[in-house]
């Protein structure tokens, strides 16, 4: 016998949604670590500069930030659904 949360579709919403929320993080970690280490790692006198700051913090921290906050309200805005927390009967 299947239990009866199991059946609800709520759950299944919020499995897939929790999922992209996953997958975001994973996307800002790559992107962030990408950037941080692939253009940090040489000596600081062969740093390129954008808007006084080293290439490698703009691009990782302040261009990443951007992205994830604009990915991030696009998928809440077309993928997450507005349901009922209230028990169905």
């Amino acid at each position: 016998m299947e239990r009866k949360e199991w059946t609800d579709k709520r759950y299944k919403t919020a499995n897939r949604e929790a999922w992209l929320g996953v997958g975001l993080v994973i996307f800002n970690f790559i992107w962030w670590f990408g950037f941080a280490y692939g253009l940090g790692n040489k000596s600081p006198e062969s740093y390129n500069y954008i808007l006084g700051f080293p290439a490698w913090f703009f691009f990782s921290c302040i261009l990443g930030f951007i992205v994830m906050m604009i990915l991030t309200i696009l998928v809440v805005k077309f993928f997450f659904k507005d349901i009922s927390l209230e028990e169905e009967e």
